[in-house]
């Protein structure tokens, strides 16, 4: 992998991290939360969030190949010759 592929990775991964810290900052204060219990609030959907979406990513791919290769005949990278 490239310098600036890795570059254009990790401040994709900090938009996204940085994004859903705000969202769950937003719903926080919203629901009336305010205080040093708004930090408590923040970290566990901040963090809660980023562990599920750690968990539901690889699933989703391991899930859409099962389902791909169950209904698919032959491999993609292979052509399928029929014999006469």
């Amino acid at each position: 992998m490239s310098k600036s592929m890795k570059k254009i990775l990790s401040i994709l991964s900090l938009v996204l991290v940085l994004s859903i810290a705000i969202g769950s900052l937003v719903v926080a204060y919203a629901g009336g939360i305010r205080g040093i219990g708004l930090l408590g609030v923040w970290f566990f959907l901040t963090f809660g969030i980023i562990v599920v979406l750690a968990q539901v990513i690889p699933a989703g791919i391991l899930l859409t190949s099962l389902i791909g290769s169950a209904f698919t005949p032959y491999r993609r990278a292979e052509v399928p010759i029929h014999v006469i």
